[in-house]
C-alpha cells in the first residue's frame, strides 16, 4: 500500500509541476465550443459514434463532460470557505460523483453489449 501512495504521489508531484491542474481550471468552455479547431473534430467523432451506434461511448462522454462542468460550478468554489471545508457540502458533491460513477460503471460493465 504504501508502494502505490509514493507511486501515486509521484504522480500527482510531476502533473503538478507540468501545471496541468491550473491549465484545467483555465478552460474557457464558451470560447473551446466555438473554437473551429475543436468544434469540427468534436462534431465528427460524436457523428461518428452515432453512425456506429455506440450510445453508451455517448453517454460517458457525456457523464463525463457534465461531472466536469459541476467540478467548475460555483457550488464547488463555495466548498471551501475561509480555508475551511464547509462539512454541509460535502454529501451533495459525493453524491454526485458516486452517482455519475455509478452509471458510468452500470454502462460499461452491467449492460455491455
Amino acid at each position: 500500500m504504501e508502494k502505490l501512495l509514493a507511486i501515486l504521489g509521484k504522480i500527482w508531484a510531476f502533473a503538478e509541476s507540468t501545471g496541468v491542474p491550473e491549465q484545467l481550471q483555465a478552460v474557457d468552455v464558451a470560447g473551446l465550443f466555438s473554437n473551429p479547431w475543436f468544434l469540427v473534430p468534436f462534431l465528427l467523432a460524436l457523428c461518428y459514434l452515432l453512425y456506429r451506434q455506440a450510445f453508451t461511448d455517448i453517454a460517458v462522454l457525456a457523464i463525463g463532460g457534465g461531472l466536469w462542468a459541476f467540478s467548475g460550478s460555483s457550488y464547488m468554489k463555495g466548498l471551501i470557505v475561509n480555508g475551511e471545508l464547509d462539512i454541509g457540502k460535502i454529501l451533495p458533491v459525493a453524491g454526485v460523483w458516486i452517482g455519475g460513477l455509478v452509471v458510468i460503471i452500470y454502462l460499461i460493465f452491467i449492460r455491455s453489449d
